[in-house]
Formats: C-alpha cells, sequence, structure tokens
C-alpha cells in the first residue's frame, strides 16, 4: 500500500528466539527476544501477555509507524478517539504508542534504540541505516501481526 510508505518508520520480520531471556517473569507481561529475518535487528520487546501471546519460534511482523493515519497525516499524540475510518492498525492484531527515550550509536555503525510503551519496553539494535527514521524523544506505534 502506497499510503503506508509515508508512515511507515521500520518494518521487519521477526523471529521469537526466546520468552522471558533474563529469567524475569511479570504477570501479563513477556519479554520478547528476537531477530529480524532481512534486517539482523535484534529485538527485546515486553508485551501484554493476557492481550496478545508469543512463543518461541512464532513469526511477527513489526511496524513502527508515525502515525495511524493512512494518508500520511500527523497523529494527535496527546488523545485517541476511536474513528470509522480505516486505519493502519486495521491490518495489524496488537498496537502500542510510545516515545523512544535514548537512541545510541556505536562506532560499527550500529544504533541502539530504547522505546517505552507506558513501561512495557523495548530495545531494538541493528545497522543505522535501517533505523536512522526513527529519531529522539519521537512518538509512534508499534504494529505487530503473527505471520
Amino acid at each position: 500500500m502506497e499510503t503506508s510508505a509515508k508512515v511507515t518508520l521500520f518494518e521487519d520480520i521477526f523471529e521469537v528466539t526466546a520468552l522471558n531471556p533474563d529469567g524475569y517473569k511479570f504477570d501479563r507481561v513477556n519479554r520478547i527476544q528476537a531477530v529480524g529475518t532481512t534486517f539482523e535487528c535484534d529485538l527485546l520487546l515486553d508485551i501484554n501477555c493476557e492481550i496478545y501471546n508469543l512463543r518461541e519460534a512464532d513469526k511477527v511482523t513489526l511496524v513502527l509507524a508515525s502515525t495511524l493515519h493512512l494518508d500520511g497525516s500527523p497523529a494527535d499524540h496527546l488523545s485517541y478517539s476511536p474513528s470509522t475510518e480505516p486505519t493502519l492498525a486495521d491490518n495489524y492484531e496488537y498496537v502500542m504508542h510510545g516515545r523512544v527515550f535514548d537512541i545510541s550509536y556505536k562506532k560499527d555503525g550500529t544504533a541502539v534504540l530504547a522505546l517505552s510503551f507506558g513501561g512495557l519496553l523495548m530495545r531494538l539494535t541493528g545497522d543505522q541505516r535501517h533505523l536512522a527514521n526513527v529519531l529522539p524523544d519521537m512518538r509512534l506505534y508499534l504494529l505487530l501481526k503473527k505471520d
């Protein structure tokens, strides 16, 4: 879909390699460790497992988007109101809204993005060329669907 290209900041298919890899277990939250199949990014992502459950070896498409509006119009990040208009979220099973709170760059060209979705955390590590559209303090949406 041509319109989603304007709003998509990053997209890849990830294969879940471990659940709760650090051994910590929280009620209603699983930490997913996964590897991107195209850009080979490493992902650590907290998800509400009561709403969306993933298992090892599951493959999911992950998208980071600046807005859910298909026409690319900016999102109102201060409030959410359900709409009858189609949105990017219609094509996904799990959606979170959050903020980039840190980006670090290593000498080897690797970027490490740290995001928070209301306390659920994400760390995405990969080649900075593939992650260049994500900027410090940016508010964005994370969208997931099983493949």
